[in-house]
């Protein structure tokens, strides 16, 4: 295992998914502990957990003594410890145009379909499951719009969101499709982006991160 890195994950977990991804792309050695998310009354609150990660989320890296939180800090880490095979371009508006595809999936689409939001609106609110399953697509729709709009109209698209080789953006975006594919989102609108996905599953990084390829997976 490189430097004992220990990846706390769940198997669905998208957040979790990216970092396996960078893992996988970076050539990293490191071992799976499950965290599962709604077992147990959801085994993230446990107190072991807590202490190691007081949001109670996943991912957590433990690389050494060092304990490491969310996904895109964990992602940037990797990239600073471990230079080869970038995430990141090199050229410092390169990186900016990946940071901000990125953070569009990570920080304005993925938090308003994360699972601890869809609790809160069942078993505080008491929101039904059709409102609740429209909230999440009317995010999807919306930011996957704007997603594909950024990536059609930007000479750095290339096979991937940027260039080339896959990277940090597309480590998002490809947990978010399958995040869609679960919430029955119709993706016919988005072909840049389903066309990106194709040639990132295409790569053993990719297919090895997948959920059903999981220790966890049910």
């Amino acid at each position: 295992m490189e430097d004992g890195l220990k990846l706390y994950s769940y198997w669905r977990s998208s957040a979790a998914y990216r970092v396996r991804i960078g893992l996988n792309l970076k050539g990293l050695d490191y071992s799976i502990a499950p965290v599962h998310l709604v077992r147990d009354g959801g085994q993230q609150h446990a107190p072991d957990y807590a202490a190691l990660n007081p949001q109670e989320l996943v991912p957590t890296l433990r690389h050494g003594e060092r304990v490491l939180t969310q996904s895109l800090a964990i992602l940037e880490y990797l990239e600073e410890v471990y230079p080869q095979s970038p995430l990141l371009p090199g050229d410092a508006g390169g990186r900016a145009r990946v940071r901000a595809l990125a953070q569009l999936v990570a920080c304005d689409i993925h938090p308003l379909n994360n699972l601890r939001v869809l609790q809160f609106f069942d078993h505080e609110w008491n929101v039904p499951q059709p409102e609740r399953d429209e909230w999440v697509l009317h995010w999807m729709r919306t930011g996957f719009a704007a997603l594909e709009a950024m990536l059609v109209g930007s000479f750095d698209t290339g096979r991937f969101c940027h260039g080339a080789e896959p990277g940090l953006a597309d480590c998002c975006l490809v947990p978010q499709l399958y995040n869609a594919r679960r919430f029955h989102l119709d993706l016919n609108p988005y072909p840049t982006l389903c066309r990106i996905e194709e040639a990132c599953l295409a790569l053993p990084a990719f297919d090895a991160a997948r959920p059903e390829n999981q220790p966890d997976a049910i």
